[in-house]
């Protein structure tokens, strides 16, 4: 897959939107087709494009069921980039809002840290982590 994005902000930016509109394909845009994702929710891990399609769909249309829309906020940024290579990491806030009412219910923060690569002048996600730390006495992740 290639977005046509530029700069490693702007793959953030899609990120965001994309989840906030609920559009799969938009947000599968920037992502390589050997992505390696390893997520906190759900499944361990993700090997290639179509299983992480799968599992952004069936997020998507949860979210929609639910009649919620979630705003994300990056916080902490840190980017690193050379020219086909960058490396990010942050927190990130999912904000929760009933999609008719626009009140806010749920909140989750988690870590996430992104390797980046270009491909054909574009900046695509070839790996993506995210986590919570772990509450050493119940062995839940601890959520902010």
């Amino acid at each position: 897959m290639t977005s046509g994005i530029n700069k490693v902000q702007d793959v953030l930016e899609n990120y965001k939107w994309a989840v906030y509109e609920k559009d799969a394909e938009k947000f599968l845009s920037t992502y390589a087709d050997d992505v390696h994702i390893y997520d906190c929710w759900g499944n361990w891990e993700f090997k290639g494009i179509s299983l992480w399609r799968d599992n952004v769909i069936e997020w998507f249309n949860g979210l929609s069921d639910d009649g919620y829309l979630l705003k994300v906020d990056f916080n902490d940024l840190t980017i690193e980039e050379n020219n086909n290579l960058a490396f990010v990491h942050c927190a990130v806030t999912f904000d929760g809002y009933k999609e008719k009412t626009g009140e806010k219910r749920r909140q989750m923060t988690n870590r996430f840290t992104f390797g980046l690569k270009k491909v054909n002048g574009s900046w695509l996600i070839s790996h993506e982590h995210s986590s919570l730390p772990i509450d050493m006495h119940t062995g839940k992740g601890m959520y902010t």
